[in-house]
């Protein structure tokens, strides 16, 4: 099964964290996790999507392929605001990805309240509404451990691996728009950089006709950010 660029870009963030359990929630079709699976990255491997024809769908899948893998492995037909993370001891990584902020917001936020005592990283990849989740993990005092900025089929996507733990250092917080996604080490990664910048100043600047409160400050950081790396060419 041949992983999306999105995909592969998570997959890759996975390393040598010596985590017990990863959580692929939202899983779809779970190929993310099958590609977790095959490599073992880690002890166990839990598959979370609340749709039962995928669960099941991805129940079978897993039976056929991966019925001797050394990687245990789990499928769950529910809520991600359920999961039973006390169940499980050591360090967990809960991956949300394919939905939207908001709805992450919702996951964390319901995840947090009842689990903050245990370690739990999580790596997110929402399809929008990044400036809200952004604002919503700051607020938690959550700390930064990675972020990418990618280009995949022509969408924009924000990754963030991040620690429900608080940040030891400046370079542990989370920006509101981002630090490390606007650094780029060749010409490709610069010309993304831009289109994603210039496609959310334009889409908060739409937002300031309709709604100039909710857009003000996104609008303030995402300027500020385009002087800062004079990407307004």
């Amino acid at each position: 099964m041949k992983l999306s660029k999105r995909l592969q870009h998570i997959e890759s963030m996975i390393s040598d964290q010596h985590y017990q359990h990863i959580w692929d929630c939202c899983c779809d079709h779970g190929f993310l996790g099958a590609a977790l699976l095959q490599r073992q990255a880690a002890p166990f491997v839990h598959f979370v999507d609340i749709i039962p024809e995928l669960t099941s769908l991805v129940q079978t899948r897993l039976e056929q392929f991966f019925h001797s893998s050394a990687s245990q492995w789990h499928v769950y037909c529910q809520d991600v605001k359920t999961l039973p993370l006390e169940k499980f001891s050591g360090k967990q990584l809960v991956i949300i990805a394919g939905v939207g902020g908001d709805l992450m917001v919702e996951f964390i936020q319901a995840l947090q309240h009842q689990y903050s005592h245990l370690e739990i990283d999580y790596l997110l990849c929402p399809v929008y509404q990044q400036f809200n989740l952004r604002q919503i993990l700051i607020n938690l005092n959550m700390s930064l451990k990675q972020e990418k900025l990618i280009e995949d089929n022509r969408r924009y996507y924000e990754i963030l691996h991040v620690s429900n733990r608080a940040p030891q250092s400046p370079e542990d917080n989370i920006h509101p728009v981002g630090k490390q996604i606007w650094h780029y080490s060749n010409q490709q990664q610069a010309i993304v950089n831009k289109r994603y910048l210039q496609k959310t100043l334009t889409h908060y600047s739409r937002m300031q006709q309709s709604d100039p409160m909710q857009a003000q400050l996104p609008l303030q950081w995402y300027s500020h950010i385009r002087q800062q790396l004079d990407l307004s060419d």
